[in-house]
């Protein structure tokens, strides 16, 4: 299928590796040329030279959790048809275990960073009357728990945020969604779990304990939502705003 995509400008954050990474890998295959943000510029320059198509991809070294950096980015990365959200390391832990300036520290880079890229994005996508917004959440925000809680507080803020902001893009010609991904095969993901282990079992290396019973028996691949957001992003699915669609194998509904 041929999902439209060819020379569109779709910017990335959280673009140097994990599921970033694999959006850029997913609008690039389909002719779109990525602009990836990230605050690690090393990391940043591995994950943009694995990607080839160097004639199609820019990078921008930029700290999100910062207003002024956000703002640097915008205006670096130029006009954009297409915006994901992706930036966003938010620790594990219950209420006890987190002070609130680590609190707030994880909430300025994926929740206020969301808002705040979004509201500049709708900005210049309203002038133009088109353009699509994509947030890459997570599931914690359908089913929070408490070893979790900063993390699935935030991830259902932006869960509401986008649905509202979706129902109103409309009326601009801008589509804004989001995607859930349940436990997906990320550094992030193997961080969380030793975490969890070394509370529950007291042995941080006994992490894959924590994940069994999965759907099929396995971790979502990243590409596999790199390609739902490409997907869900075309003109093939033109319809799509307002929605947040959960990625979980069903999980929500064992």
């Amino acid at each position: 299928m041929n999902l439209q995509l060819d020379g569109l400008h779709v910017l990335i954050t959280g673009g140097s590796k994990g599921i970033g990474l694999s959006c850029a890998k997913a609008f690039l295959d389909e002719g779109a040329r990525v602009t990836l943000v990230s605050r690690n510029a090393e990391a940043l320059a591995a994950g943009a030279a694995s990607l080839g198509a160097q004639t199609r991809v820019r990078t921008i070294v930029a700290d999100l959790s910062k207003d002024s950096e956000r703002i640097r980015a915008v205006a670096e990365a130029g006009p954009f048809d297409i915006l994901v959200n992706n930036a966003g390391a938010i620790p594990g832990g219950g209420l006890l275990d987190l002070t609130m300036d680590r609190w707030r520290e994880a909430w300025d880079l994926k929740v206020f960073g969301y808002v705040h890229m979004t509201q500049m994005a709708l900005a210049q996508m309203k002038e133009r009357g088109k353009g699509v917004i994509v947030n890459i959440i997570g599931t914690a925000g359908r089913f929070p728990r408490y070893d979790y809680i900063c993390g699935g507080a935030g991830n259902a803020a932006l869960v509401a945020f986008t649905s509202a902001i979706g129902g109103k893009a409309s009326e601009w010609g801008i589509r804004v969604f989001g995607i859930n991904p349940a436990l997906t095969k990320t550094d992030r993901v193997m961080t969380l779990s030793k975490a969890r282990a070394k509370t529950a079992l007291g042995d941080e290396n006994r992490w894959e304990e924590m994940l069994k019973g999965l759907p099929f028996d396995r971790l979502i691949e990243p590409d596999e939502v790199g390609r739902t957001a490409a997907f869900l992003a075309s003109p093939a699915c033109g319809y799509v705003s307002g929605t947040v669609l959960d990625i979980d194998g069903g999980a929500g509904f064992r």
